[in-house]
């Protein structure tokens, strides 16, 4: 029996690369799709006193099976600490041995932010070549990575926080890695201006409207992932074509789970999911005038899918 592998955050972040990610994560998509995975919906463990919740997310996925624990605490910012932690198990599914203890917090936010760049090259507009970031913050940085690896010319990418010193630090950062012409706007209408804009802010209130967007556009919504979270105006959605990364998931908590409760959009306004598309189930995106959504929850099989690239790598370097 093989020993059970302990990985840090350092030691996954030499392993785990982007052009990686984007690749196991679309055949997680399209596996999906072609129903050869086992996916329970995500478990929320809630814990309003604390103003956080606990996500225990288990999945099978390419003979491979584990269980990634989660936590969301959107205040740990004042405790020098990331929102989102998380800690992921892999095993070996023929006999339940543990394969690899891991941090999962690092695989959390490259496997999310490869999910929008799946969904740019499905969906976005050909000859897309600006991007709108809406939040700073880590998911805000891999969404921006992950397009650019999908996009082949990105001409500027304008980058709108809440906090002035976020988006600052989020220009000099992010343009010294990717050499991009990256610069901080002062209103959300600005971003929207963009070809493909990136909404990466938990928020309670939509913060984008349909006056904002203009035909042709393309928006990752990424930051609701909970009941009660909404970032585009119902209006906007019911003129979009709707693209989901899991219809059950997203239902109650994703981008579309406010609207669905109130009845302002109805289960066939979502045109499917992006793993049919990419299987080639469903159709993409119809023309250059339409405004398409995707909206991401965050799947179980993608951590998995990412966990055992890891294992694998970190087994055959040792």
């Amino acid at each position: 029996m093989s020993e059970v592998l302990f990985l840090s955050r350092s030691e996954i972040e030499k392993f785990l690369k982007m052009s990686d990610v984007l690749k196991v994560v679309e055949e997680a998509f399209r596996l999906q799709a072609e129903g050869k995975v086992i996916m329970p919906p995500k478990l929320y463990l809630s814990l309003p006193e604390y103003r956080g919740d606990f996500r225990a997310m288990p999945a099978y996925i390419d003979g491979s099976a584990g269980i990634k624990w989660v936590s969301v605490y959107p205040d740990n910012i004042n405790h020098n600490l990331p929102a989102v932690i998380a800690t992921i198990i892999l095993c070996d599914p023929s006999t339940g041995h543990p394969l690899a203890i891991m941090d999962g917090t690092y695989i959390t936010s490259m496997r999310t932010g490869a999910a929008g760049g799946i969904a740019v090259k499905y969906l976005a507009r050909k000859g897309s070549s600006t991007v709108g970031i809406i939040g700073a913050g880590t998911q805000g940085k891999t969404q921006l990575l992950a397009i650019s690896e999908v996009l082949p010319r990105i001409e500027e990418v304008k980058v709108f926080d809440r906090y002035k010193d976020a988006s600052l630090r989020y220009t000099e950062e992010m343009g010294t890695k990717l050499n991009l012409n990256i610069r901080p706007v002062r209103t959300i209408e600005e971003v929207t201006e963009a070809d493909i804009v990136v909404t990466a802010i938990p928020s309670e209130k939509p913060i984008i409207r349909k006056c904002h967007i203009r035909p042709g556009t393309h928006i990752n919504a990424i930051g609701a992932d909970a009941k009660g979270k909404q970032e585009l105006e119902a209006d906007l959605l019911r003129s979009a074509r709707i693209v989901v990364d899991d219809i059950e998931q997203a239902s109650h908590s994703g981008m579309i789970n406010v609207p669905l409760s109130d009845g302002v959009i109805k289960a066939e306004d979502i045109r499917g999911t992006i793993g049919e598309i990419v299987a080639g189930l469903k159709e993409g995106r119809k023309n250059d005038e339409e405004i398409t959504i995707f909206d991401s929850t965050g799947l179980a099989i993608q951590d998995i899918a990412c966990a055992k690239l890891i294992y694998e790598k970190a087994r055959f370097s040792s």
